[in-house]
């Protein structure tokens, strides 16, 4: 009851007065509506005479074996949930219940739950993420390209045991309107694969009585003020592609209306012009990328237009994820990731959602350089394109339409530093000079002021860590979006920038771009940030990174301006591939026939450890996953030093056909 009121404490000193304000008319409304929930008017009759226009295509040329073997073990009750691998939930699942700890989540108003306990709710992540109906989908896919009753079987007796099992405004699922909206997406897939109009009468009735109370939930309780990231994309993605979907009753009109105001104009509030989206995640920034050409392509097969500015945010941010996107197609990691956000239509045995975005770009947007980034047109594509995408996919010049490389967002922070793009010569540096994150809490943005990540010939040598845990690991939490998890530099232990809670941060530090220089011979990037000048001796953070093209050397400059002691560490998070050897002056990391030679700072006190899945401290650890850890290689450089001080960082990179740097031993 303390820790609760004290967290209720931190977060309240955290808000402006309009959102306290907000704060309060909501807890009013929610208490309100729980009072007359049990009397609530009911749900108009649908007129089943319209019909929305299908934006999946049933004509995707897609591997029917790969679909009923899916679907074969859901129906059978096996599921991945987050870190729970093939794991037998149940057949339909206890809606309720948390699949990890086993805890079963109370019959309260949802509003009103708290689902950040976790000792009333579980992990609420794993609960909610088999309620957001995705397995439904592969079954409604395999029903559509076997015709095998027992699938479509499967289905209804799923949703009819999830009417009983959450009734409108009762449980968490009735908790958030973004889990809501996620599940109407879902739900639309379905409906359009199996002919939802021409399902029982009595189960469809059902079925359209709980969309119709999925609608109104979220008109009336969209997230607002800080919280009002990618959630509100979301819930408005959601209740647009329903209003579509569904238009039975004549509220369906405005909830179109409503929906797409909020996404016209959030799409260019919360996504920068170069494309960055400003939560400062890659998964974010995909996330939204989704939830924007889900709408687009269902307002067009059903006569709903979005403006210019909305298209042309949607291709700036596909160019940037093309950007940052090495030649191996690996994505970094930064910010928070939520992995259990699978889009709509995408089968589990296809898990990479950047590629098959950049595939979809490239027919929409005709762009063969997003075709070379994609490499293949992707299931999920085929599902939303159709038949016709693999031929407009094929037709795409990846030469002859190819832009230039993309390498300043100075907007968004983000700089590209490289040569040899896109093949086996490639160096890709990405590093970061932005913002800690959106709106006034930062929710989901990492105190990783310029860090850098870098992959050579399309395989991760310095790596962001990633995200690992957002509600029941408190410790691991603070260390994944702390400094120390990132490749940086760190001031007397302290991160960058102070947090408040889980989800916010008491004091941001403020970064930005001071030098950006690109030419055939070399890249210079310089950033700053101020988040240490808030010490009694205050302390400002410069970092100039310049990659020789030619020698494939790049420098790593440190500058330190200060006046008194402190202690100063540097961080380089090394992929969990990569083997790490000692070598002279640093180390040297190898993969496959790439090497990189990394040489620390000298300095007289300086101390060098080499940490590998470490819990004192934390360091060495990679998460790929949400709520999985992977021990790998951090190193990590110490030194206590006294006024203005200058580090200095060389990193040597050598791939087969060129010389290996001195002292490093290239690979056989």
């Amino acid at each position: 009851m303390v820790a609760t009121l004290s967290a209720s404490f931190t977060r309240l000193r955290g808000m402006t007065p309009a959102e306290m304000g907000y704060r309060l008319l909501r807890a009013i409304q929610a208490r309100t509506e729980r009072s007359r929930t049990r009397s609530a008017r009911p749900v108009p009759a649908p007129d089943l005479a319209f019909g929305g226009n299908p934006w999946v295509k049933k004509d995707a040329k897609v591997s029917v074996a790969a679909y009923t073997k899916a679907a074969d073990g859901i129906a059978e009750g096996w599921l991945d949930v987050y870190a729970l691998r093939h794991i037998d939930i149940g057949s339909p699942p206890r809606w309720n219940r948390d699949p990890k700890s086993g805890i079963e989540a109370p019959g309260a108003f949802g509003k009103l739950l708290n689902v950040g306990d976790t000792g009333l709710v579980g992990d609420i992540k794993y609960l909610w993420q088999p309620n957001r109906h995705q397995h439904l989908v592969t079954l409604a896919q395999a029903y559509r390209l076997t015709g095998k009753r027992a699938y479509l079987e499967v289905i209804q007796e799923h949703l009819e045991s999830w009417f009983l099992a959450c009734p409108y405004g009762v449980g968490p699922n009735w908790s958030s309107a973004f889990e809501a909206g996620v599940r109407l997406i879902n739900w639309s897939a379905v409906w359009q694969l199996v002919g939802g109009q021409d399902l029982p009468d009595d189960f469809r009735n059902r079925w359209l009585s709980s969309i119709y109370q999925h609608c109104e939930f979220i008109r009336g309780w969209f997230t607002l003020h800080h919280s009002a990231g990618h959630r509100l994309i979301g819930e408005a993605a959601g209740l647009f592609v329903a209003a579509l979907t569904w238009p039975n009753w004549r509220e369906a009109r405005g909830w179109a209306a409503t929906a797409k105001a909020i996404l016209e104009r959030e799409a260019v509030a919360q996504n920068a012009p170069d494309g960055v989206n400003r939560e400062q995640s890659t998964w974010v920034q995909q996330a939204v990328l989704e939830f924007q050409i889900l709408c687009l392509l269902a307002g067009k097969a059903n006569g709903q237009w979005f403006s210019p500015d909305y298209e042309s945010r949607i291709e700036a941010m596909l160019d940037f994820l093309a950007s940052i996107t090495d030649a191996g197609g690996n994505v970094p990691m930064f910010g928070d990731a939520d992995d259990g956000f699978a889009a709509p239509l995408t089968p589990a045995f296809e898990s990479s959602l950047s590629k098959s975005l950049l595939a979809t770009g490239a027919v929409l947007f005709k762009r063969g350089d997003f075709k070379l980034k994609a490499g293949r047109l992707d299931e999920r594509t085929r599902w939303l394109l159709g038949a016709a995408a693999e031929r407009e996919f094929a037709e795409l010049d990846s030469e002859k339409t190819r832009l230039p490389l993309r390498q300043a967002f100075p907007e968004g922070g983000y700089f590209v530093i490289g040569c040899g793009f896109d093949t086996a010569d490639e160096i890709r540096m990405v590093a970061d000079a932005g913002p800690l994150g959106y709106r006034r809490s930062a929710a989901h943005g990492h105190a990783d002021a310029l860090s850098f990540t870098l992959s050579a010939g399309g395989r991760e040598f310095l790596i962001d860590p990633g995200t690992y845990s957002w509600h029941a690991h408190p410790a691991w939490r603070r260390y994944f979006r702390g400094t120390a998890a990132h490749n940086t530099v760190r001031v007397d232990g302290l991160d960058q920038s102070e947090p408040r809670c889980r989800f916010a941060w008491q004091k941001k530090a403020r970064a930005g771009c001071s030098l950006w220089l690109s030419s055939p011979e070399k890249d210079s990037f310089e950033g700053w940030h101020d988040g240490y000048r808030r010490l009694d001796d205050p302390v400002k953070h410069r970092r100039l990174i310049e990659l020789d093209k030619s020698t494939r050397r790049v420098v790593v400059e440190d500058t330190l301006e200060m006046a008194e002691d402190h202690d100063v560490e540097l961080f380089f998070h090394c992929a969990e591939h990569c083997s790490v050897s000692p070598a002279d002056h640093g180390f040297v990391l190898t993969r496959d026939e790439t090497a990189i030679r990394l040489i620390l700072p000298q300095a007289a006190n300086a101390r060098i450890e080499l940490y590998r899945g470490s819990l004192a401290p934390m360091a060495g650890w990679v998460s790929r996953a949400f709520d999985t850890r992977t021990p790998t290689s951090t190193i990590t450089w110490r030194a206590r030093l006294t006024g203005q001080a200058v580090l200095r960082t060389e990193i040597h990179i050598v791939s087969h056909g060129h010389d290996a740097p001195s002292g490093a031993v290239p690979p056989d």
